[in-house]
C-alpha cells in the first residue's frame, strides 16, 4: 500500500524527540526551531532525517510531479511550488522565498545540485534575514566556478591542471587552446557539476561536436553557458577531501574520498578511505584543501577535488561549496553526522571537533543504485515501482527518497537510492556491499544493479588497481550480459530445484484429494538453463537439502544447499557448499528467474518427457527494427541533424533527446539513406516511437 497522499497545504506532524548528542558541543543561544530544505529525493530525506534528530522541525518544497514524493510525506509541512519542470518549481527562487515567509523557516538547507550553489539565492536569503546551511555567497562565487576557482587556487600556490582560465568565445577560440594546451582536452562547463557538461576531447573534430552540446547542456542545466578548456591528465584517479569549517576560523579536514570508477564524467562508486593514497599524501592534500577554504574564508561543508596521477602527484580540480552526494561514506569511517555539523555551524556554533580529533576508522563503500538499463548502454529508465525492498543488516546504509509504489519520474535524476557499506577492511566492505546488491530488490524499472556487481566482483576493482578510465577500458564495446557470467551455475541450478520441490511438496498436501489420487511428488527433473539440459535429483537433508547433478561442466557433482526455502519470499538467504549467498529467486509462468552477482537465468524444472517437447517447440523471433531509429527513452527530441532522402554514414549523428537532465546522441549504426521523419524537434517521445526510418 502506498503511503497517504500529501497536500499542498501545511501539514503539522508531531516532532521527533532529540536524539542524545554522541559529543557535547558549544551551545547557541538559539538553535534553529524549523528549517526549509530546497530540494527533493533522497537528499531531502536525509537532511529530514537529521533534522528530526536534532529536534528541529522541516519545511517540505514540491513540485506537481513530486506531489506523492517520499520527501514530502516525511517532513512536518509540505507547500507545491510549481509544475514539474525544475525551472519552474525547484529552481524557482521567488516561490520558495514565499514558503519560507508562510512557513516561518528560519533557515534552509539546499541538498546538493538545484539552488546549492546559487550565490544569489544565498543573497536573497541574507536580506530576509533566514541562515543559509551552507557557505557565504562569496566563497559560493569564488569556488563554485570552476574557472575563477582555479584562478584562486594559483593564487594561493596550489597544483591546478594546465589549461585556460577563461571561458570560451567560440569553437574557433576552442580550437585554438586546445591545440596551445595539446590533445587529449576536457571541455567543461564553468558552473557544471555532477557529471554534466563534461566532453574528452581527442582531436578537432571531437572538439567540434562537443562544444556546442556542452555549451548547450551547461545553459539547460545551470543557467550558464560558460565553458573553459584543461589538459585531460591519463589514467587520473579522482580523489577529494571533506571539509567542514565554522564562523570562528576552525577548518578541519576530514579525510578522503575515491570517486575513481565514474561513467561519463558521473560517479558510480565511492569509497573511503582511497587504496592508492598513504598517510603522507592524505595530509599534504588535507592541508591544502584547508588553505583554499580559509582563502576564501569558507564556512560550513565543502569538497576539494583532485586529480592524482600514477606518481601520486596531485591537482586541484574544483571545489564543490555544497554537500557532496557521497558523504555517507565519510560519516562512516569518522563517525560523525556532516548535516548536523552543518546545521550547527550554521547557527554559530563551534566545531565540537578539532583535525586532533578526526580518526578514521575501517572502510566505507558507496554504489549509486540508478533507474537506467546496462545492457541498453545505461539509458533511463522511468514507471512505477511495482516491488521494492532495499537490504538491510548490520554495516548497511540506503539513503533513498523512493518506496514501493513510487514513480520515477523522467524530470529529475534517475537516482533510485545510495547503498552504503562499512568493513573494518576494504575487503569486508566490498563482501557486505556484493551481498547487499544481490538483495536489493527492484521491479517496475529497469536498474544498474547487475552492473554495480559486475564492478564489485571485478578483479581490477577488488585489488584497487583504479582510474577515471576504469569503465571504458573495461568494457570497451559497452557492458552486455557476457560480462555478468555466473561463476558457479550449479548454485542457481541447485537453488532453482529447492524452490520447485517447495513447491511441489505444497502442492502435495492441499486438502480435498480423492483417497487413492493423492500428488505424488518425484524428486527427480530435468532442468533447462539456456541451452543446457540438466538432470537433477533433489534430497531433503537435516537444514535443507542436497541436489545431485547428473551433467558435465559443474564443479561439484552433489551441491549442499543449507536453509529451507522460504515460499513466498522473493529473497534467498543460505548457504550453498559453504559459500554465503543472498539470491533473488521469482516463480515465474513457466519456470523460475534467479538473479545472483549481477547474472540472471531463466531456468525451467521439468520432467523428462515434459522438457523434451518443451525444447521441440519453435522459437520466436523478434520484429525486425534495423531500419528503424527509435526513442531509447521517453524524452524531449531535442534536435534531428537530417532530413528525408538524406544519405548517412555509420557513426553520424541523426538525433538528440534528452531525458532526466541528460543528452543522449542517437547515431547510425551503418551506412544508409533516409526514408521518412515522422517527428519534429521538440516532440516529447514515449519509448520505442519511431524517431525516423531508413529505406
Amino acid at each position: 500500500m502506498s503511503p497517504k497522499k500529501p497536500v499542498s497545504k501545511a501539514v503539522k506532524k508531531p516532532s521527533a524527540k532529540k536524539a542524545p548528542a554522541k559529543k557535547a558541543a558549544p551551545k547557541r543561544a538559539k538553535m534553529f526551531k524549523k528549517i526549509l530544505i530546497a530540494n527533493r529525493g533522497e537528499i531531502a530525506c536525509r537532511v529530514i532525517r537529521t533534522a528530526k534528530a536534532m529536534g528541529i522541525k522541516t519545511v517540505a518544497v514540491y513540485s506537481e510531479a513530486d506531489r506523492d514524493a517520499l520527501h514530502v510525506m516525511e517532513a512536518d509541512e509540505a507547500y507545491c511550488i510549481g509544475p514539474a519542470a525544475s525551472s519552474e518549481s525547484y529552481l524557482r527562487v521567488d516561490k520558495i522565498l514565499e514558503v519560507i515567509k508562510k512557513s516561518k523557516a528560519e533557515a534552509v538547507h539546499p541538498g546538493y545540485g538545484f539552488l546549492s550553489e546559487n550565490a544569489a539565492f544565498c543573497r536573497k536569503l541574507k536580506r530576509a534575514g533566514v541562515a543559509f546551511i551552507g557557505p557565504n555567497e562569496l566563497a559560493i562565487k569564488a569556488m563554485g566556478d570552476k574557472i575563477e576557482s582555479k584562478k584562486l587556487a594559483d593564487k594561493a600556490g596550489i597544483t591546478t591542471v594546465p589549461g585556460y582560465t577563461k571561458a570560451l568565445e567560440d569553437y574557433k577560440e576552442a580550437k585554438k587552446v586546445a591545440n596551445d594546451v595539446g590533445y587529449p582536452v576536457m571541455l567543461k562547463a564553468s558552473a557544471g557539476g555532477g557529471g554534466k557538461g563534461m566532453r574528452v576531447c581527442e582531436n578537432d573534430a571531437d572538439l567540434k561536436e562537443a562544444f556546442v552540446s556542452t555549451v548547450r547542456e551547461a545553459k539547460s542545466s545551470f543557467g550558464d553557458d560558460r565553458v573553459f578548456i584543461e589538459k585531460f591528465i591519463v589514467n587520473p584517479r579522482h580523489i577529494e577531501i571533506q571539509l567542514i569549517a565554522d564562523s570562528f576560523g576552525n577548518t578541519v579536514y576530514l579525510g578522503e574520498r575515491e570517486c575513481s570508477i565514474q561513467r561519463r564524467h558521473q560517479k558510480v562508486i565511492e569509497e573511503a578511505p582511497s587504496p592508492f593514497i598513504d598517510e603522507e599524501t592524505r595530509k599534504a592534500m588535507g592541508e591544502e584543501a584547508v588553505a583554499l577554504a580559509k582563502a576564501v574564508n569558507y564556512v560550513s561543508a565543502g569538497t576539494v577535488e583532485f586529480i592524482v596521477d600514477q606518481e601520486k602527484n596531485f591537482y586541484f580540480l574544483e571545489m564543490n561549496t555544497r554537500l557532496q552526494v557521497e558523504h555517507p561514506v565519510t560519516e562512516y569511517i569518522t563517525g560523525l553526522d556532516l548535516v548536523e555539523l552543518m546545521i550547527r555551524v550554521a547557527a554559530g556554533q563551534k566545531l565540537p571537533i578539532t583535525q586532533d580529533d578526526v580518526k578514521l576508522k575501517g572502510w566505507a563503500m558507496e554504489t549509486r543504485v540508478y533507474a537506467e538499463d546496462p545492457f541498453r548502454n545505461f539509458l533511463p529508465s522511468i514507471g512505477r515501482l511495482t516491488r521494492y525492498q532495499a537490504p538491510s543488516g548490520e554495516n548497511v546504509r540506503v539513503d533513498t527518497g523512493v518506496y514501493e509504489g513510487g514513480e520515477i519520474s523522467m524530470h529529475y535524476d534517475p537516482m533510485i537510492a545510495k547503498l552504503i557499506t562499512y568493513g573494518a577492511t576494504r575487503d569486508e566492505a566490498i563482501k557486505t556491499m556484493s551481498h547487499a546488491l544481490d538483495g536489493y530488490y527492484i521491479r517496475g524499472v529497469q536498474h544498474n544493479i547487475p552492473f554495480l556487481s559486475a564492478l564489485m566482483n571485478h578483479p581490477r576493482f577488488i585489488a584497487g588497481n583504479l582510474s577515471t578510465g576504469f569503465i571504458a577500458e573495461e568494457y570497451p564495446d559497452g557492458f552486455g550480459f557476457d560480462h555478468v557470467v555466473h561463476d558457479d551455475p550449479s548454485i542457481l541450478v541447485a537453488v532453482a530445484a529447492g524452490m520447485h520441490l517447495a513447491y511441489q511438496d505444497r502442492a502435495a498436501h492441499i486438502s480435498g484429494q480423492h483417497g487413492g489420487h493423492e500428488r505424488q511428488v518425484s524428486a527427480s527433473w530435468t532442468v533447462l538453463m539456456g541451452k543446457k539440459t540438466i538432470p537433477v535429483e533433489v534430497v531433503h537433508v537435516e537444514g535443507g537439502f542436497d541436489v545431485n547433478i547428473h551433467a558435465r561442466g559443474f564443479t561439484k557433482d552433489t551441491v549442499e544447499v543449507r536453509t529451507e526455502w522460504p515460499l513466498g519470499e522473493v529473497v534467498f538467504v543460505g548457504s550453498v557448499n559453504g559459500r554465503e549467498v543472498i539470491i533473488q529467486a521469482e516463480r515465474m509462468a513457466v519456470g523460475y528467474r534467479l538473479l545472483h552477482a549481477g547474472s540472471q537465468a531463466d531456468i525451467r524444472v521439468l520432467s523428462e518427457n515434459a522438457a523434451k517437447l518443451y525444447q521441440m517447440m519453435p522459437e520466436k523471433l523478434p520484429p525486425d527494427t534495423s531500419k528503424l531509429l527509435m526513442s531509447p527513452m521517453p524524452g524531449l527530441l531535442l534536435s534531428l541533424s537530417v532530413t528525408a532522402g538524406q544519405e548517412v554514414k555509420a557513426g553520424e549523428e541523426l538525433a538528440v533527446v534528452e531525458a532526466m537532465k541528460m543528452e543522449n546522441v542517437l547515431r547510425a549504426a551503418q551506412d544508409g539513406i533516409i526514408k521518412d521523419v515522422p517527428t519534429q524537434a521538440g516532440d516529447s517521445l514515449a519509448v520505442d516511437q519511431v524517431i525516423l526510418s531508413f529505406e
